[in-house]
Order: C-alpha cells, then sequence, then structure tokens
C-alpha cells in the first residue's frame, strides 16, 4: 500500500484538511521559512546574533524535516506526535529567542505557528483515532 493510500484509510476528524490545502498552506510557509531561517544563520554566521538564537531555528529545521519520514515512511503515528510537538515547541523557542533581535523575524513565524499548532492538534487526533489499528 502506498502512502496515500495508507493516509487516506486512516480515521481522521471531519475537519481534516484537504491535501490540496495543506500543499498551498505549505507553499506560502516555506519561502517564509526559508527567508527567515537563512537570514538568522547568516546573521549568526556573521556573529551578529549569538548561536543560542540559531539554535531553535536548527532544532525546528530537522525536526520539521524529519515529520514526513516519521508519518508517511515509518507510518508512525505517535512518534510523528512527539515530532509536530517538538516543531511546534521551537516555533515558540524561535519567537523568543529572535524576538530581541529581529522582531520581523519573530513576527514572520506566526502563521506557521498558527498552522503548525493546528496540525498538531490534527495530528493528535489521527492518532487517537487510530490507536491499536
Amino acid at each position: 500500500m502506498t502512502w496515500m493510500q495508507w493516509y487516506e484509510n486512516l480515521a481522521k476528524p471531519s475537519w481534516t484538511p484537504g491535501p490540496t490545502t495543506i500543499s498551498l498552506i505549505w507553499q506560502i510557509l516555506y519561502p517564509i521559512i526559508l527567508v527567515t531561517f537563512g537570514y538568522v544563520f547568516v546573521q549568526a554566521i556573521r556573529r551578529k546574533v549569538p548561536w543560542t538564537v540559531a539554535l531553535p531555528f536548527a532544532v525546528n529545521l530537522v525536526a520539521n524535516v524529519a515529520f514526513t519520514p516519521i508519518q508517511f515512511g515509518l507510518r508512525n503515528l505517535p512518534l510523528a506526535s512527539v515530532d509536530i510537538l517538538v516543531v511546534l515547541a521551537t516555533i515558540a523557542w524561535m519567537v523568543i529567542a529572535v524576538w530581541p533581535h529581529y522582531r520581523w523575524v519573530a513576527l514572520a513565524q506566526l502563521p506557521y505557528l498558527a498552522w503548525v499548532a493546528t496540525a498538531t492538534v490534527l495530528q493528535f487526533s489521527i492518532t487517537a483515532m487510530n490507536w491499536g489499528r
């Protein structure tokens, strides 16, 4: 069974966005992530901000990239739930860490935070609805 067939066969809440909507959301968020994360990493390399400011961005990047292989490769819903919780927590950490240095970067994370908060509730709902399947 393909990953898409597997996902389609999972029990999901009625409010689950369709694949097209999810794709559109990420098409909007990824450029914001690219610009803001890139900016923070460049500023850390130039020593304009301490590496402690860039750390939550790096952890978030790893956790974000890990989600798809965990969810759709391993098909491990509980582990994917833990991973998305890390993504959510690191976004909050990023906002707090970067705020004193670059408020525009912190504010630019708010759509990402809103989407991941929604996706976290969705992920936990899907995990609970499919527990033991």
